[in-house]
């Protein structure tokens, strides 16, 4: 929750409960793909 709240926003937009979770599920999604992105392939050598 923190890194969430770090990279994104300290607080959700909508006030609905299950419009919330759709929200924090959907910035999770950005972060990881930004995440993704950073992170170095690993290819396997012989």
């Amino acid at each position: 929750m923190f890194r969430y709240k770090q990279l994104l926003s300290p607080k959700l937009i909508l006030r609905d409960y299950n419009a919330q979770v759709g929200e924090m599920l959907a910035n999770m999604k950005v972060m990881y793909k930004v995440l993704r992105l950073g992170m170095p392939i690993c290819q396997q050598t012989n």
